[in-house]
């Protein structure tokens, strides 16, 4: 994506369904599971830049030693510092007792991360502070196992503003005002109730305390928990947790909004944010790899280690799984999303073929790196495919009379595709607020001189979607006009994105989408500007009569306009001033996207049809801001 957006969070976790000991025999080393969960991270680096943290839970350790450690960073390259430090710690370890650096039961001892439950989050905020507080995982401690919780998560919930006022009506005094903080103490609070009742049971029967905790360390229904917990939670989410007595689980929300995969075998059990991941670091098939179902948890018992799945909403509502995870933030060497991204870019080439024409001799066709290459590949082939129909009926038409050089100068054509602009530095590396983006993006890419023929070729490049415009107006234009082509044709792989998220990306401004600014102006232009302010009044009466939940009203703003009137318009407002070369901005049809990833229907940024209540209440909300001259983010909690 040439804008640039905030990446989804990810999250890894390793339940070690065997002894330390064994990974020592089997694979050379008792710390075989922090190593895997090293490299699961690694490869979804993707998903984090600001932030990282790892934790372990040990089982049966003796008193007086630690049974749970966390390590989090939010400096440059956090991941990696992690493990500096883990090395740093096991280093000293070893030079303490260098006869002992190997054996398993000393290392689950005395070194922090040797332990059977692991868990992994690289931190991607779309808003508030990037402290190393903010980082994941976050913790309840407490010396009673069955009272100890850590958490870490991909996630935005919606009404956090009535989760926070829940925990103070239950007595609470929550530290901060943000959804982890929420998520977490409500977690805390209902896991501390089944304890109670769980405590209150064997000791009726006659137990003491301390044997009453240890039948609670067994009989903990973390499913049950779950269940009470998410009730009141409206929001994208995936979160996984460990409690004190090893009881692990993972959850996702009841739309399936953010994405998880998982799988286990009797030696471990695995669950990341992205499937190419898991496959990579096992050695595993995709199709051995399942994605959580919706609206459901799994639980891994900490002493039986059983395992099991099971729905913890009665009404998971309709299926909404993200469909811009597959366009842009998930890995592209999963096959389903390579497969998919290909199809965005043969579902779009149709359209593309009719602005140039049909004129393959002077087209040349390109990409801005990197997530848009496998839809330029895609693009590509159906460029090459139209083209052999055309082959075909020109050798028809030849006939008999065809002569072996038209024969070969016919078959010897091919589409003109060429790597014309690459990435020159990786922006991604710096968290880049508003104020310093256009600084920044102008000099994010590069070209490729002399292969455009001056004045004559269109340069047709493909992105994998168009957000804000900003970095196509302050610097892939500049970029390519320098080429001199008579025609430049930006093509984007997802449709226009026309309504803010609130699931976790951070697109929560309507005014900062190119595609609502295009709207906007178009009924400036044509004096409609009463629409902008019947959607502004219908809005404030479902605020006064708390409805704003039921409707999607934005809807309006863009109902009086074809899809091409807007990208026009789109047009117009990213071409840079003195462009010398025609100018033409594509995008793909949104009933394409259904072609393209049919398993994957979560379409409200394009569609503005919000899986959940709370979705449609930012939608609105979002717009009262953008009518109120507000600069703030439609989910932001407004405690009074």
């Amino acid at each position: 994506m040439s804008d640039l957006i905030k990446h989804e969070c990810g999250i890894g976790m390793i339940r070690l369904l065997k002894p330390l000991d064994y990974y020592k025999e089997k694979y050379g080393s008792a710390l075989w599971g922090l190593n895997k969960l090293y490299l699961l991270m690694e490869k979804q680096r993707n998903r984090g830049q600001d932030g990282a943290g790892i934790a372990c839970m040990k089982l049966n350790v003796r008193p007086g030693y630690p049974f749970h450690a966390r390590l989090r960073n939010n400096e440059p390259s956090p991941w990696t510092n992690i493990f500096k430090e883990l090395d740093k710690q096991l280093a000293e370890l070893r030079q303490q007792a260098p006869e002992k650096q190997h054996n398993a039961k000393y290392l689950k001892q005395h070194y922090p991360f040797a332990g059977e439950v692991l868990m992994g989050h690289l931190r991607y905020g779309t808003h508030g502070s990037y402290d190393v507080n903010t980082c994941h995982p976050v913790i309840r401690t407490s010396n009673y196992k069955t009272r100890c919780l850590m958490l870490a998560g991909n996630f935005n919930l919606t009404n956090v503003d009535d989760l926070f006022r829940k925990l103070v009506e239950l007595g609470q005094h929550p530290r901060h005002q943000t959804d982890t903080e929420t998520v977490l103490e409500r977690f805390a609070y209902f896991l501390d109730v089944e304890n109670d009742k769980l405590l209150s049971k064997y000791e009726k029967e006659g137990y003491t305390r301390g044997e009453a905790y240890q039948l609670a360390s067994t009989d903990l229904n973390i499913h049950k928990i779950i269940k009470h917990v998410a009730k009141a939670w409206d929001g994208g989410y995936v979160i996984g947790g460990i409690i004190g007595n090893g009881d692990a689980f993972i959850m996702r929300d009841p739309n399936g909004i953010r994405p998880c995969y998982y799988y286990y075998n009797d030696e471990y059990f695995v669950a990341a944010s992205e499937r190419s991941a898991v496959c990579t670091v096992f050695d595993l098939h995709p199709d051995d790899i399942l994605a959580l179902e919706a609206g459901h948890a799994i639980c891994i018992k900490g002493e039986s280690k059983k395992i099991s799945s099971k729905a913890f909403s009665r009404n998971r509502g309709q299926r909404a799984s993200c469909s811009f995870e597959r366009i842009y933030f998930s890995r592209g060497n999963d096959i389903k999303i390579y497969q998919e991204r290909k199809e965005l870019g043969r579902c779009v080439a149709p359209k593309v073929l009719e602005r140039i024409n049909y004129d393959y001799d002077n087209t040349i066709w390109g990409f801005v790196p990197n997530t848009a290459e496998s839809s330029f590949w895609g693009m590509v082939q159906a460029v090459e495919e139209r083209m052999n129909e055309d082959k075909i009926r020109q050798i028809m038409a030849l006939g008999e009379q065809a002569t072996e050089e038209q024969l070969r100068t016919i078959i010897n054509k091919r589409a003109r595709a060429e790597k014309v602009i690459l990435k020159d530095v990786k922006m991604r590396t710096f968290i880049a607020d508003d104020t310093s983006r256009d600084d920044l993006v102008a000099h994010v890419y590069d070209i490729t001189r002399g292969i455009v023929n001056t004045g004559k070729d269109t340069l047709v490049c493909i992105d994998d979607s168009i957000v804000r415009g900003t970095t196509l107006r302050k610097s892939i234009l500049h970029m390519l006009v320098r080429l001199k082509p008579k025609k430049i044709i930006i093509v984007s792989s997802a449709p226009q994105i026309r309504y803010p998220d609130c699931y976790g990306i951070d697109m929560s401004r309507i005014d900062k989408l190119v595609a609502f600014q295009a709207a906007i102006a178009l009924l400036k232009e044509r004096g409609m500007q009463a629409l902008i302010e019947e959607v502004y009044h219908e809005i404030k009466d479902r605020q006064d009569a708390n409805t704003m939940h039921e409707k999607n009203v934005v809807k309006r703003i863009y109902a009086p306009f074809t899809e091409d009137e807007i990208s026009e318009k789109i047009t117009a407002l990213v071409r840079p001033d003195d462009f010398s070369a025609e100018l033409d901005i594509v995008f793909q049809p949104l009933e394409n996207l259904r072609i393209a990833i049919p398993n994957h229907p979560g379409d409200w940024y394009f569609s503005g049809n919000y899986p959940t209540d709370g979705g449609f209440r930012v939608v609105n909300q979002a717009f009262l801001n953008y009518y109120e001259g507000k600069n703030e983010r439609a989910y932001q909690l407004g405690v009074g």
